[in-house]
This record gives C-alpha cells, structure tokens and sequence, in this order.
C-alpha cells in the first residue's frame, strides 16, 4: 500500500508541476488554437462573400483595375515605340499592340494587358475620345510617341457606372457616374 501512495503522490505532483508550468507559461492548447483558426476561417469568407457580392464594390474593383491597364498600355506603347489599343467585346476587353505591317494583334506576352473577361452584366463602353462621341465598340489607340488625346471609358453593372477619363499625360481617373 505504501507504494501506491508515494507512487499516486508522485503523480499527483507531476500533475501540479505540469499545470503550474503550463500556466506560467501562458500556452494555448492545439485543440483552442484549431478553434480560433476555424472561426477565423469562417469570418474571412463571409467578409468575402460580402464583398464579392456587392456591385458597387465590384464595379470599384473593377475600374481601378481597368483604370491601371489603361495607363500600362500608354507607358508600354512609348517604351516599346509601337501604338497599342483598347478594344471591347461581348465578354470584356482586350488590348491590342499594332505590328510592322500595321496588323492588330491580342497581346498576350503581358499579364496586365492580357484579353480580361468582366464579371456578368458588367460591360466597358467608349464614350468619347478627343472629345468626340464614340461607338460602343471602337477602340482606343495609344501612340507611340506618348501624345494621346483625352478619353472616356464608363464601366456599368446595373444601376452602378462608373467613368474612366484620362488627360493628355495619361493619367487615369475615375468618377463615379450618376446612378440610372
């Protein structure tokens, strides 16, 4: 008997010691860390959820990343001494580099001016360039020499539009359209 006691009060002690270290150190546990990583998870896709299905933001997101293509293609046509254009389509836009023989090609060499599919509903329309009307479907030149005329591009998604004018420098800014 006498064993079974030194033997239970040893590890009684191993146990005090164990919980006494445990907690001067301030650990946490895996199964509490699983917990917190979980609820994390779950947190981070309805933020994202949330996002991904307002328009409005999406439009944003949307022109912004329009908004830095547009101003790439202008510096790109200028390093590389050919003219290069926007063009839309059904499903997006592309952009197009001008060849030696004045033939228009897709570019496909440069993730940022790669042919880009928009989200459903959501289409990019010229409005003008040089201050003139354009069709919905006519493209966009940026010349070689830099010296590009100011234009417009307006993104839609259902009531939401946002406008795309860039100046005679290039630059690209974006502005919000009156609601239909």
């Amino acid at each position: 008997m006498h064993g079974d006691t030194a033997a239970s009060a040893r590890a009684r002690s191993r146990r005090s010691v164990s919980r006494a270290l445990r907690s001067l150190h301030g650990g946490f546990t895996l199964a509490e860390i699983l917990v917190v990583l979980i609820v994390l998870g779950i947190a981070a896709g309805v933020a994202y959820a949330r996002y991904d299905s307002d328009p409005k933001t999406a439009l944003e997101h949307e022109s912004a990343r329009l908004a830095g293509a547009l101003e790439h293609a202008a510096q790109l046509a200028q390093w590389r001494s050919r003219a290069i254009a926007f063009a839309p389509d059904d499903r997006g836009y592309r952009f197009l580099a001008q060849n030696a023989n004045g033939e228009w090609t897709s570019i496909t060499d440069d993730d940022v001016l790669r042919a880009r599919a928009l989200p459903p509903t959501m289409v990019a329309i010229p409005r003008s360039y040089s201050d003139q009307p354009l069709a919905a479907d006519a493209v966009i030149p940026f010349r070689a020499s830099g010296k590009n005329d100011p234009y417009a591009i307006e993104l839609v998604l259902g009531e939401w539009s946002i406008m795309l004018a860039a100046d005679p420098l290039n630059r690209v800014h974006a502005i919000d359209a009156p609601t239909r």
